[in-house]
């Protein structure tokens, strides 16, 4: 499996993400950049999480049919289960499409957002959910990269 390089320009892989992107400021999804797209690659997707939820792993975004072509991701991609692009929004843990902030109800808790490089294009409603995505991609992942940031709310 190749692997892809993961960053954002709003925090740095292990670090604290700015409250910006979380439930305690403007809830917007962070900029993303990745490289070591393969070339055979026709489509990109998204999965964000965190594995530390006292529920079990919460699900902050699923997002796929990004194009191969693309290098990564503008801060605050709207919410619509369809962009302009092409790609599609699925439904997070939170219930509703697109990027979820942040927001665990106590300590440090880990967020990943991992990246896929997939071979093929994916037929998949705006209504699918992580189980869904991971399902579809299975034999058609490319390539992937990681990044993880960490948040924690202030005590109020």
């Amino acid at each position: 499996m190749e692997q892809m390089k993961v960053t954002s320009t709003a925090f740095a892989d292990g670090g604290i993400i700015p409250s910006k992107y979380t439930c305690d400021g403007q809830d917007i999804s962070p900029p993303l950049q990745w490289e070591g797209v393969p070339s055979g690659a026709r489509s990109i997707a998204i999965i964000s999480n965190d594995p530390d939820a006292p529920v079990g792993t919460w699900v902050h975004w699923v997002i796929w049919n990004i194009p191969p072509t693309a290098t990564g991701l503008p801060e605050a991609l709207p919410r619509d289960p369809k962009l302009p692009d092409g790609a599609r929004q699925g439904i997070n843990d939170f219930g509703r499409p697109g990027y979820g902030g942040p927001c665990p109800p106590s300590g440090t808790h880990r967020y990943y957002f991992k990246v896929y490089a997939l071979d093929t294009l994916l037929d998949l409603p705006t209504t699918a959910r992580k189980p869904d995505l991971l399902k579809a991609m299975q034999g058609h992942v490319l390539a992937e990269g990681m990044l993880m940031g960490r948040y924690s709310r202030a005590r109020r």
